[in-house]
């Protein structure tokens, strides 16, 4: 498919965001007079939302026309625009992935904002993959953790919202269980998001050899300290495999799926880095 086209660049505009949405913040009527004193200290082209605070940025986000549509059509909470730079990571995935084998998964769907984004970012209602949804809707199986929300008629809400795209597979349940109710053989795109290690390696274990050789697994909460369990946990299970996650400043990490060993083909030596010995 096409990809959503870009604008020709503007040189002489940066764009700038702000919002007062973040966690972690003891007094936070001090913290935004610092933040609004910050803004007076700074080159243009900052981000301040979602615990992230940069400047100096182009924003790529913001000057993807396709891209803003999608994101602000979909806002329905304040997290939903703080976090916009996560759901474009997200999206600029996705554009790689839907030229790939396999179906998109989310496992930690919520009101199903991200996967409604990415889909109207690239199609929307004629998105041309499968996306399954995974979660429990009506609860949070982590206690302490309940959205707003989350109870009885949460799920028919979240279906409600994707009844004109029929690609859209909401599967209700506690994962890994809810694997049996449906569940793809191959996988392009894969987004976890369940806020703790165990539903998470579960998830990995389940899903990680049917992501396809060049496939994506975004980890949204892998960088946020407030999850380190589930670094702890996912560091090693990836290193078993050989893999190392990218971590990404918006708090998520990134596997990239590779071919599996014996389709490598020869690889050419690198001069002072021999290749490890096959175990």
């Amino acid at each position: 498919m096409d990809l959503p086209a870009l604008k020709p660049l503007p040189m002489n505009e940066i764009v700038s965001f702000s919002t007062q949405k973040s966690w972690g913040i003891s007094d936070p009527v001090r913290f935004y007079q610092l933040i609004d004193e910050l803004k007076t200290l700074i080159s243009p082209g900052h981000y301040i939302g979602d615990n992230l605070i940069t400047w100096g940025r182009n924003n790529s986000l913001f000057e993807d026309d396709a891209f803003r549509k999608a994101w602000t059509d979909n806002i329905q909470n304040d997290a939903d625009q703080a976090i916009a730079w996560r759901r474009y990571i997200l999206a600029t995935a996705a554009c790689h992935c839907v030229h790939l084998p396999g179906d998109f998964v989310e496992c930690g769907v919520y009101t199903g904002t991200g996967i409604k984004t990415v889909a109207d970012y690239l199609g929307g209602t004629a998105f041309p993959k499968t996306f399954w949804g995974f979660d429990t809707y009506d609860y949070h199986p982590v206690q302490g953790h309940d959205f707003a929300g989350q109870q009885a008629g949460f799920f028919e809400q979240v279906c409600a919202r994707f009844a004109a795209y029929p690609q859209v597979r909401l599967i209700k349940g506690l994962i890994p269980e809810s694997f049996v109710q449906g569940c793809p053989e191959q996988v392009a795109f894969l987004h976890i998001d369940l806020n703790n290690a165990e539903g998470e390696l579960a998830t990995l274990e389940a899903l990680f050899d049917r992501v396809v050789p060049g496939g994506v697994i975004v980890l949204d909460d892998y960088e946020w300290a407030a999850y380190r369990k589930q670094k702890q946990a996912e560091d090693p299970w990836f290193a078993a495999r050989g893999y190392r996650v990218m971590p990404l400043p918006t708090g998520q990490g990134m596997v990239i799926k590779r071919c599996p060993p014996e389709q490598d083909g020869p690889r050419t030596p690198v001069p002072g880095f021999p290749r490890p010995t096959d175990s």
